[in-house]
Parts: C-alpha cells; structure tokens; sequence
C-alpha cells in the first residue's frame, strides 16, 4: 500500500471525499436504472404470461371474477339457507394450501408451501394460534358483536367442498330470516385471492368488512411480534405506516379510517396479508389490535409470561357490499413488485428500507443479484458485500482521521485560548474575541472543524442502509450459512457475539486514542466492546455477521495504516499527550 501524505500538505476537506461521494451516488442510479427496472419489468412480463384469460385490472395479477351480487336498490330478506353440519373445502395451487370452514366461510389455516416454519420443515402456518380468539382470516368484522359473531360462526352452504385446484370460485351462503349473507372468492397460480362479501340485515346492507385479524404464525419471540405494523396507501400519497405504541395513538383497535385507499395491511418483519379494494374511493378499513402473553423466553413456554400484541385489518366498503383482493404471503420484492392495485401501485412499499430507503433498495438489488450470480449462499454474500463496502468507504475513513489529526494537533493552543477566556461569563461581549481567535488560529493551521463529520456523515447512510436491509430481508429467513442454519434468528451458540467483543477489544487496543487519558482510553476499551456484545448477543446471525466481517476489514485497514507516516505520527501523538498527561498528576 502507498504512503499516505501528510494531512498538513492537503488544505480543506480532501476533494477525493466529494468523489468517493459522487461515484458512489452515480453507482446507486446505474443500479436502479439497469438492475433494478429490468428485474421489475421481467417479472410483470412473467407474471402476464402466466395469467389466464379472465380480464384483467393491472398488468401481473388476474382480476377475481365478475360480480355476481347484484346491488339491489331495496334489498329483500331470503329465508332460512344453512347447512346442517360443520365441513372444510381445500383449497391448492404451488405456493399455498388453504382450509376453509363452512362455520363462518372463514380460513381456519393458510400454509405457505415454500416457506419454512421454526421446526425447519416446509410449510409455513400463516393463521395465528390465537386467531379463535381473535378472528380467523376471511372473517367478517362488524361494529355490532353480536351480530359479528353470528356471523362468523353460523354454518354457510358451501358451492364446492373436498379439494380444489388453482383458478377456481368458491362461496358460502347463508340466511336466517334476519340477514342474508354471501361470500365469493376467486383463486389462481398466485398469491392473491379474490374476495367479495355482502351482508343484508333487515332490509339494508350493513358494514361487514373482510378481515386479516390476528398478526401471522410465524411470530415466536418478543422481537418479531414488534416488527408489526399496519400500511396503507391513500390515492396520490406515499405509504404511511401505522406502528405499535403503548398508549394506543397511532393504532387504536376498533377505530375506522375512511378515505381512498390503493391497498391497506398488516404485516410483521417477512410476512404481509394486504387488501386492494376493487373501489378505492370508497374504501375504509378498521384497525384491529388485540393483547396475548406469551412466554419471555422462547425456549421456555412454561417460564415468565410477557404481554405482546397482535395487529390485523379490515377492509371494504361500508354499508355496502365489499369486493377487495387480498394479498397473504411473503414479502420478497419480486413477489410484491408482481401485485398492483386498480391504480396501477404495486405493494412493495410494505417493505420497509427505513430512512435511507432510497440507498437500501439499490443496494438490496446488488445484495441479491451478489447472491445469485456469484455466491449463491446468502451468509457468504454478506461478507463479500461488507469488504466491499469498506473497502469503498476506506477513502472518506482516511479523511475522517486526517482532520482528527490536524484537531489534534492545535487542541492544547485552543485550550489555552479557551482558559484565557474562561473567567468571562457566555454573555459578556469579550466571548466573541475567544471566537475569533479560534477562527484565526484553524485558519492558521488549514484546520476545518467539521472536516472530520463531512466523511462520517457521508459513511453512515450507506452502512445504517445496509444494516435496515438485512433486517428486513425475507431471504435470509431459514437462509444457512457453515453451522447457522437460519441467518434471520440469533446464534444460539453465541460465536458471533463472543468473536465481535473481542474483535472490538483489539481494534481499540490498535487504533490511537488522540486526545484521550490513559484512564480514558481503558474506560473506552472496556465499555465499547461490553455496549457491543449487549447489542449483539440477541441480533439475527446474518447482522451479526455483517458487524463481524466490518470489523475485520477495520482492523485489517487499520494495521495497514498504523505502518504509514500518519498512522506512526498518530501514535506519537498520543503517547506524547499521554506523557504529559502523567507528568501533571505528578
């Protein structure tokens, strides 16, 4: 490796900073451009090619079926239609397998066939164990709960029961004299289900919207059941995302919001049920949040218990029937980029990329195109991306420690000028004479004090980016990688916390504490790696191994740099201001 000049030959912040900058946002708008675009357009063409010839609403998803409820200007009560016992109907295609009962015409489970549960074998449960007491899917959600739960536990007729295959309709009927209900639902190769609903009581149709009620099963721990959230997005608008709070502000259950919704759901960190209503501009939605207990240690059911909540949706028409599509299965960005509403929005906005989305999704495209055409494992494909990463970072890290090092360097004639002044009060006018004398003395010396922030402010987007990614990315869920078997659960044998605080120790043994105290320095030896393994010590593996491999890197460059002038400079420095340090205690 080069010699790095001295920081003192190169005035200003370092013009490669505003290149590394530049080039690094040119590589994020190449990717969208050519990566990202291509793989979406790819995936319509697919989904349109797999369509069947039903008409469609939007390009890559099959409207449901033609309405067959008729709106009657004055609706007429039929008489009694019910079945005499209680029977399911299956639904199958590849991705899903669907039970449905015919007390409430309700899904008593949803198993996704391609997606594990915790036991590691295929087939996911998407029902919730708590969804008897809360509402199963495909409920029927009213403000009267009497009626509510008439309504979802009175035996409809079924058109079909035994198995069904994919593109095919299935309802259930049922009338008492007092309400008339239908439900219809229409099926095919995809994700998304058809669902029209119509309640008459009386002589007037009433609210019953269709329901995702109760969270999704594979919530386990106290974490999982916190990524919950409900979305929507309203007609013209960006996505606005309702999350858990303890005083029930931003999700109040029971509460009905109206207005004109391209889709609304609820979804937790991999999982999403979104409904896209076939009339927006009528559209509301309840929100649904309901409290279980569950044990705190997942390891041990039948240990402490702690509260968590379950957060669900219902959405359609009120007083009116309902006619929506709903969406049940797993947030990976293709799939969500196939599933658009009437408007022509597509639901991948359900995932989550945090502040700096607009880094996330590029780099997430360039993660998984990694994954596919170099590595093909997902835990390798992290480290490769980290180094990388680092290794495009490494010019802003040396700028940041060359404006350190000039700070450094003037730090005891500021503070002599700061003593001179320091019998003055903050208001007394001679304060601003300290000011200036500041300013003429960084002048002096080619000083910048924000220099050292400029680089760590462009750094940190791009690794709070990637980390938020990795949070949220459903491929790493079951994803392997040498003795970790899921790459989005903790590490049970705790490797990779234990290898982060020891690796963390050494890089602060080996980077030069300027400015700092012996006594300092071990205080931040000590709490740094102990904050770290708090941290870590309960983090999914694959964030774990992302901390872990930077680190590395970090150190690695560090070695390097501590052998060139201004890494020896540095370490002088520092032993100097220590000496001094110890020979004024004496």
């Amino acid at each position: 490796m080069s010699e790095f000049q001295n920081p003192q030959n190169q005035p200003g912040i370092d013009k490669r900073v505003i290149i590394v900058f530049a080039v690094t946002m040119l590589f994020l708008v190449l990717t969208q451009q050519f990566l990202i675009k291509p793989q979406q357009q790819a995936a319509q063409k697919q989904t349109q090619s797999a369509a069947t010839t039903r008409p469609q609403t939007q390009t890559g998803v099959s409207a449901p079926a033609p309405a067959t409820i008729a709106a009657p200007s004055q609706p007429v009560t039929k008489a009694t239609v019910q079945a005499a016992s209680e029977s399911t109907t299956v639904v199958e295609n590849d991705l899903y397998r669907i039970t449905f009962s015919n007390r409430g015409g309700l899904v008593k489970s949803w198993i996704l066939k391609k997606y594990k549960d915790d036991s590691g074998h295929l087939g996911l449960e998407l029902v919730h164990s708590a969804a008897g007491q809360f509402g199963y899917p495909l409920s029927l959600w009213t403000w009267d709960e009497s009626l509510r739960n008439k309504l979802n536990g009175a035996l409809y007729i079924p058109s079909q029961s035994g198995e069904l295959g994919a593109a095919h309709d299935l309802s259930f009927e049922y009338a008492d004299g007092d309400v008339v209900v239908k439900k219809e639902f229409h099926f095919d190769d995809s994700y998304v289900v058809g669902v029209k609903t119509s309640v008459v009581h009386g002589s007037s149709y009433v609210t019953a919207l269709p329901t995702w009620p109760a969270g999704f099963g594979d919530a386990t721990g106290l974490p999982s059941y916190a990524e919950q959230r409900i979305d929507y997005i309203a007609t013209g608008k960006d996505v606005t995302r309702l999350k858990l709070d303890k005083k029930g502000n931003s999700i109040s259950g029971g509460r009905v919001d109206t207005g004109s919704y391209q889709w609304v759901g609820a979804s937790d960190a991999y999982f999403g049920a979104i409904f896209l209503p076939e009339q927006p501009q009528n559209a509301s939605f309840a929100e649904l949040r309901n409290a279980i207990y569950i044990p705190r240690d997942a390891a041990n059911p039948q240990g402490e218990k702690t509260k968590a909540e379950l957060l669900g949706v219902a959405v359609g028409t009120l007083n009116a029937p309902s006619s929506v599509r709903l969406f049940a299965g797993p947030k990976a960005v293709d799939v969500l980029q196939s599933v658009h509403s009437v408007g022509g929005v597509d639901i991948q906005s359900t995932l989550d990329y945090g502040f700096f989305g607009f880094i996330g999704r590029p780099l997430f495209a360039w993660v998984r195109w990694t994954q596919q055409h170099w590595t093909s494992n997902w835990g390798w494909t992290i480290i490769l991306v980290t180094v990388l990463i680092n290794v495009a970072l490494l010019p802003l890290r040396i700028s940041q420690i060359k404006s350190s090092m000039k700070m450094q360097k003037v730090a005891p004639q500021m503070q002599s000028i700061q003593e001179k002044y320091k019998k003055y009060k903050l208001d007394d006018p001679r304060r601003s004479e300290m000011q200036k004398e500041i300013a003429a003395l960084y002048k002096e010396h080619d000083v910048n004090p924000v220099g050292g922030c400029v680089p760590l402010i462009i750094q940190m987007p791009f690794l709070f980016a990637f980390y938020t990614m990795l949070r949220n990315a459903i491929e790493l869920r079951h994803a392997s990688w040498m003795y970790l078997s899921d790459l989005s659960a903790p590490d049970h044998y705790h490797i990779i916390p234990i290898a982060t605080v020891v690796l963390m120790f050494l890089m602060q043994r080996m980077m030069p504490a300027t400015g700092m105290s012996k006594e300092q320095q071990r205080m931040m030896n000590m709490m740094t790696p102990i904050m770290i393994s708090v941290f870590t010590w309960s983090v999914a593996s694959g964030l774990g191994l992302y901390i872990v491999t930077g680190t590395v890197v970090q150190i690695v460059q560090q070695t390097i740099m501590n052998q060139t002038p201004m890494g020896r400079e540095m370490r002088a420095m520092a032993e100097k201001r220590a000496l001094k340090a110890a020979e004024k205690k004496r």
